[in-house]
Order: C-alpha cells, then sequence, then structure tokens
C-alpha cells in the first residue's frame, strides 16, 4: 500500500483554450474538475494502475468534501482530516499548445490541533503502508519543518518515504535523510542555488542533495528526460512524446510510477518515465491507466548526456 499526504489539497478546474488572450473573453473548449494536490496526484495515479492507495488530507467546506467525493470516484481510500477552514480552488488554463497557465490559491490557515490530529492521521495510516509519499507546498500554519518530523516519524515506524517538495521545507527535511526526493529542474536549482544549463549540471546537482541527506535523488526535467541518483548509480531516462495535452501532474505521475515499481533502479525509472510521458498526452490532470502507457517509447541508460542543454530537443 502506498500511502499519500498532502497537507494542502486542492479543487481543481482546468480549462482548455486555443489560446489566451489578456483583457479578453476567452472561451474554453473542454473542462475538467479534478481532486488535486501532488500527494493527491500520487494516490490517483496508484490507484489508477490497481494499487491499493490512502490519501491523508486535510479537507474542510464544501471544496473539501467534492475532493474526497471525487477521490471515493476512483477508488481511492480517504482519511481526512477535517479543518474549519474551506479547501482551496486551484484554476488552470491549457493552451492548444501546451502553455499552461495555472491560478493556485493560499488554503486554509491550520490551527495548532488540526496540525496534530494530521501527524497522528499519519501515524495511524502508516502501520500498513510499504512507503509514505509526502508532497506538495504546506498551508499556513504549518511550520517549514513538518516534513521533517514526518520523515523521522516514518522511519521510525520501519517506512520508506518519499518527497517531493521545494524550498526551506525541503532543506530541513533533507537533514531528516529521507528515502526519495523527486525536485523538477526548477527546484533542483534552487536547492542548490544556481542555475541549471545541462543535464550535467542536474546530474552533479541531484549528487549534492544526496551529499545533504537524500537516500535518492529522482530529478524530472520536463521534457529532457529524468535523471535517478542513489547510492547504486545514476540512470537518465526519457521518452519519445509525440504531443503534449497538459502536463499538469506529470511529475507526480512519475513519482506513482517509481514507487510502482518499488521504488529503485534503472526499472523504478522506466516506470516513472512511461508514467509521466503518457501523463502529459492526457487532458487536465487526468493519470494513465496501464493501457495509456507505451514501455516501448522509453529509454533508460547509464550513459548520460551531461553536455545535453536543458531544453534542448531531444536526438
Amino acid at each position: 500500500m502506498i500511502l499519500t499526504v498532502t497537507p494542502n489539497p486542492s479543487l481543481d478546474r482546468t480549462y482548455e483554450v486555443p489560446s489566451l488572450e489578456r483583457g479578453e473573453v476567452v472561451r474554453a473548449t473542454g473542462e475538467r474538475m479534478d481532486p488535486g494536490g501532488k500527494g493527491v496526484n500520487v494516490s490517483r495515479a496508484v490507484a489508477a494502475a490497481g494499487r491499493r492507495t490512502v490519501a491523508v488530507l486535510p479537507l474542510g467546506g464544501a471544496p473539501g468534501a467534492l475532493v474526497a467525493e471525487l477521490l471515493h470516484a476512483q477508488g481511492i481510500e480517504v482519511a481526512p482530516v477535517p479543518v474549519a477552514g474551506a479547501t482551496r480552488s486551484n484554476v488552470a488554463l491549457a493552451e492548444a499548445d501546451g502553455v499552461l497557465t495555472k491560478i493556485n490559491a493560499p488554503g486554509p490557515d491550520l490551527s495548532p490541533a488540526e496540525q496534530e490530529l494530521l501527524l497522528d492521521t499519519v501515524r495511524r495510516q502508516s502501520r500498513d503502508a510499504d512507503w509514505i509519499a509526502c508532497c506538495g507546498s504546506l498551508p499556513r500554519g504549518l511550520a517549514s519543518s513538518w516534513y521533517a518530523d514526518v520523515v523521522s516519524r516514518a522511519h521510525a515506524g520501519g517506512v520508506r518515504i518519499a518527497l517531493d517538495t521545494s524550498g526551506r521545507a525541503l532543506q530541513e527535511a533533507l537533514r531528516a535523510r529521507p528515502d526519495v526526493v523527486k525536485p523538477n529542474a526548477e527546484e533542483l536549482a534552487e536547492a542548490v542555488a544556481r542555475p541549471l544549463a545541462t543535464v550535467g549540471d542536474a546530474l552533479k546537482a541531484a549528487e549534492e542533495l544526496r551529499e545533504m541527506g537524500a537516500g535518492a535523488v529522482l530529478a524530472s526535467l520536463g521534457a529532457d528526460g529524468q535523471l535517478l541518483v542513489d547510492g547504486a548509480g545514476a540512470w537518465f531516462g526519457h521518452a519519445r512524446v509525440p504531443a503534449v495535452r497538459s502536463n499538469v501532474g506529470a511529475g507526480d505521475s512519475s513519482l506513482a510510477g517509481f514507487l510502482i515499481a518499488g521504488g529503485s533502479g534503472p526499472r523504478a525509472l522506466a516506470s516513472a518515465v512511461a508514467h509521466g510521458a503518457a501523463a502529459v498526452r492526457l487532458p487536465g490532470s487526468v493519470m494513465p491507466a496501464p493501457a495509456d502507457l507505451d514501455p516501448a517509447a522509453v529509454t533508460v541508460t547509464a550513459d548520460i548526456p551531461v553536455d545535453r542543454e536543458l531544453g534542448e530537443p531531444a536526438p
């Protein structure tokens, strides 16, 4: 079972539009409403693969009730933490050329009692977990050390933990030594406080995150592919994607694919790449099912193209 923790979930509305022109009336050609938040998306991808998952998340107000309803409809067990504030609602505008504009609300402010209940719920639900995936930004009220506390508690209970967050929350959590961290290129650059121009730069940054405490680093480089760096070595994965429809949740789908395949080594990286590539071909934040995957389009190699510039078309 894969347990996900989403401290700041959302109700996501995605509108597909031909193009976005500021100040004009834009007519959508398609729309979706999905439960959102990085950990929620991981649970959705795990469930789509036919695996058991439990989603721990604070929920409040009508948007929170709708998030729970949508998750139950997708076969996901929900361990809700009732909060007084309303769950946030986000909007994404997906243009025909693949450009995505997102408007994310801040979310509720969790009280000390709600924070403690959230931690206690994670502890109780983790007893049957093979992995805990803690994902996303922290809501108002939670200290930046909150993820570090969750990592320490997970290890005390003998559970492996994957972390997908950024900024100070990531820096503090690294000291607790999470088993896997999953930054994207921007978050990786932020973590090492310098720009990354090539795949080689990203590789060096991932190695530095391991020195800071990460057991393994699964770095999403967008269209440039993915890197996995752990104690056994480093691998680079890439997939052919003929057209991008929406990249919402693609990184979350990748993390789900990685954990589903065991959470270590090149086989898990191949699964991560396949899931991420499938996600960008689907509308909104739809998570791929096994039938959507194209493993034959995935290449994983230990021969990392260190000189390839990030943003450069793949050969």
